[in-house]
C-alpha cells in the first residue's frame, strides 16, 4: 500500500507529523516535510498481505524477528512510509511507532502505488543498511519479485507452481499460498488447469484398473 494523495501544500515538520499521525483516523506517509494520505485496500491487497503475515509470524514464533503489519511505520532519512509487512530482528529504534532497521519488507503492488513503490521506495528501502530483502507482489495478477541484498539487489520473479525463497529468516513459501483466497485471473486459471490434470490422471488410473 502506498501513499497517493498530497494532503498538505505546505511542509511540516517531523514532529508534527509524527503527532498528528497518533490522532489521525487516516494514516499518512511522510515525504521530506510532505504528507500524503494512504490508499484504500482492496480484498485481495489484504488476502495477500494477511496470508504473509500468518505464515512469516508463525515461521518466527520462537525467533528474535518480529514481523508487524501495515500499522507500522519504517522511517528512513526524512521519510516515513507504511510497508504492508515488515520483518525486524535488531530494532534498536528509540520509538514505539516506527522502526529504522528493517530485515524484510513486502509491498503488495496496485495500479495506483506501482510508480511509489517501484521508483521511490524501492531506492529509499535500499539504502536502509540493515535491509536484506525487498519484496513486491502484484495482486491483480500472479508475479511475487524479490530483492536480495546479497545478489546486488537485482530482481528474481516467482509464478504459481514456483516456491519463494525468504533468505534472510529461512523461511520457503509456495506462490499458491501466498495467493491463497486471491481472485485473479491468474490464480483462476491454474487451478483450473491442476484440477483437469488431475482429472486426467484419475480416469487414466479408473481406466487401467
Amino acid at each position: 500500500m502506498s501513499a497517493n494523495l498530497k494532503q498538505h501544500d505546505h511542509v511540516i515538520t517531523e514532529e508534527e507529523y509524527l503527532k498528528g499521525e497518533l490522532d489521525s483516523e487516516i494514516k499518512h506517509e511522510y515525504l521530506d516535510g510532505y504528507v500524503y494520505a494512504m490508499a484504500s485496500a482492496s480484498k485481495n491487497h489484504d488476502r495477500i498481505s494477511g496470508n504473509l503475515y500468518g505464515e512469516i509470524r508463525t515461521h518466527l514464533k520462537s525467533s528474535h524477528c518480529e514481523p508487524f503489519t501495515s500499522d507500522m511505520k519504517v522511517k528512513v532519512g526524512s521519510k516515513y512510509f507504511y510497508p504492508d509487512v515488515t520483518v525486524v530482528c535488531q530494532d534498536n529504534t528509540p520509538s514505539e511507532y516506527y522502526t529504522e532497521t528493517p530485515t524484510i519488507i513486502i509491498e503488495v503492488l496496485s495500479k495506483s502505488t506501482r510508480r511509489t513503490d517501484e521508483k521511490v521506495k524501492r531506492v529509499a528501502y535500499q539504502s536502509i543498511t540493515t535491509l536484506q530483502e525487498y519484496v513486491l507482489i502484484e495482486q491483480d495478477f500472479v508475479d511475487v519479485e524479490v530483492c536480495r541484498r546479497s545478489e546486488g539487489w537485482i530482481s528474481n520473479h516467482y509464478f504459481m507452481g514456483d516456491e519463494v525463497l525468504f533468505e534472510s529468516i529461512r523461511l520457503t513459501l509456495p506462490v499458491d499460498e501466498i495467493y491463497a483466497r486471491v481472485e485473479n485471473e491468474d490464480v483462476r486459471t491454474y487451478f483450473e488447469e491442476k484440477s483437469a490434470i488431475l482429472t486426467d490422471e484419475t480416469n487414466e488410473l479408473s481406466t487401467s484398473a
